[in-house]
């Protein structure tokens, strides 16, 4: 990544995808394009350089008329786990702390523009939701328009508990769709839901049996797919202007939260903690 002395080894500018270095991969049918996450074997675990894929794969999907609705779903037996904690490039360095913290806010906030690409598609985008939903994985099933998952999916925001802020804007997109109460209830505890609580606090328009997920989410694609794309494309920028207002400030304080916490002492014990499954102990600095 090139985030002058970070850590991660690839180039944010670069639209390649490596052969046997893909995070999604992308095929059309019948007007839906189908992006699935493909690293079962890490639990689609997430990274930087899933970010720069993604953003690619959006770059791909916008100016494709043939693309008329998309299928977000995640290979194997969960969406995606979280961040990919193995993944090159997972800490970004510096001279000071300050610099170092600067690193970050600007590598989040690159990370908030390759998902606002996403979010922002013209095409609406269906997720497809099994198995675990934690963290960025979360976060990216809430930047989807309509939202299916299967009976044994499991959703959680568990950031505070290893000393670091929501940073993909995930708690706020339960605000907007949940509450304020649901957003502070889930974030500040970290607890785990079913996707019977989700779907009945309106994070969820559907749940389905595990066997019927993927029938049950590309009807709903082939559905949004052969509906005029005119009409279709402005229903969607119109309820996400309303929906939105002041998304794009507040995702900017949430970078800066980003920073200041993944740089603290508190966020070392946290992932300390948690490597050697012990509680953590948070002093506050």
């Amino acid at each position: 990544m090139s985030v002058q002395g970070g850590a991660a080894v690839f180039d944010i500018l670069d639209h390649d995808i490596p052969r046997g270095d893909e995070r999604m991969t992308l095929r059309i049918e019948n007007g839906v394009g189908l992006l699935t996450l493909c690293r079962p074997q890490q639990l689609n675990g997430w990274s930087w350089e899933s970010s720069r894929q993604l953003g690619i794969m959006a770059d791909r999907i916008r100016f494709d008329d043939s693309v008329r609705a998309v299928l977000l779903r995640g290979e194997g037996r969960a969406f995606c786990a979280g961040i990919d904690v193995s993944a090159p490039g997972g800490d970004i360095t510096g001279r000071t702390s300050a610099e170092r913290t600067q690193r970050y806010y600007e590598g989040i906030r690159w990370v908030h523009e390759r998902f606002a690409a996403f979010a922002g598609l013209p095409q609406p985008v269906i997720a497809a939701v099994q198995g675990y939903c934690l963290g960025f994985g979360f976060e990216l099933a809430l930047m989807a328009d309509i939202r299916i998952a299967a009976d044994d999916a499991v959703f959680a925001l568990p950031e505070a508990g290893i000393g670091v802020a929501v940073d993909a804007g995930g708690d706020m997109r339960i605000a907007r769709e949940a509450g304020a109460g649901w957003a502070k209830y889930l974030a500040l505890t970290g607890r785990r839901i079913d996707a019977a609580t989700a779907e009945r606090i309106g994070l969820l328009q559907a749940v389905t049996p595990l066997a019927g997920l993927e029938r049950t989410a590309r009807s709903a694609a082939e559905a949004v797919a052969a509906n005029a794309p005119l009409a279709v494309r402005h229903i969607k920028r119109s309820v996400d202007a309303y929906a939105d207002a002041g998304l794009g400030e507040a995702l900017d304080r949430t970078a800066l939260a980003a920073a200041l916490t993944l740089t603290s002492q508190d966020a070392a014990e946290g992932y300390a903690a948690k490597a050697a499954r012990r509680p953590p102990h948070f002093e506050g600095i």
